[in-house]
């Protein structure tokens, strides 16, 4: 049902999402999905949720895999651009949007929003590895990757065509010199 609502999200928007829609692409009944989430917010939220979390889940099962020291961070910003540059990016977008006028939608999003920077941040932080990440400006770095990388997805809508939206060389280069730094100034 989640993955249903987010297929329905992503092919027409949070204006063309109906609960109708979302029950026929899951195969059961309307009354059967609104007995889990009473309302179209409630759906949506969750099942970006959902999706979110099986998009943390693997990109902590592609971290396993990244060299331990060398191109380590490049790699890292290179999973992280793949991820928050499809599916989930855009349909967050569209609720974010949505929830500009929605003040029912905006209300409901918020903790999620709160909750998946947090949690972003710290698988960040995890695939940064202890050493980067416990430096002093490490939640600074990781917030201007996050911060770019949403910047360049949106950059994307207008034109697609594009090949390569954001230098992640560069962006890397950026953060292991702030990451090289020590304390930020008050």
């Amino acid at each position: 049902m989640l993955e249903a609502a987010l297929e329905v999200l992503l092919e027409r928007g949070y204006g063309g999402l109906t609960t109708t829609r979302v029950a026929g692409r899951a195969g059961m009944s309307r009354g059967a999905l609104l007995h889990q989430y009473p309302t179209k917010e409630a759906l949506v939220v969750a099942a970006v949720d959902h999706v979110s979390r099986c998009w943390g889940d693997e990109l902590r099962t592609q971290a396993t895999a990244l060299p331990a020291a060398g191109d380590r961070l490049l790699r890292v910003h290179e999973l992280l651009w793949a991820a928050l540059s499809g599916p989930i990016f855009y349909s967050a977008l569209d609720l974010w949007v949505a929830g500009r006028t929605d003040p029912v939608l905006r209300e409901t999003l918020l903790p999620f929003e709160r909750a998946f920077i947090r949690g972003t941040r710290a698988l960040v932080a995890e695939m940064y590895g202890p050493e980067l990440a416990s430096r002093p400006r490490a939640r600074e770095a990781i917030d201007i990757v996050m911060h770019t990388m949403r910047g360049a997805a949106l950059a994307l809508l207008l034109r697609p065509e594009r090949s390569a939206a954001i230098d992640l060389r560069l962006l890397t280069d950026i953060v292991v010199g702030l990451l090289a730094e020590g304390e930020p100034p008050a």
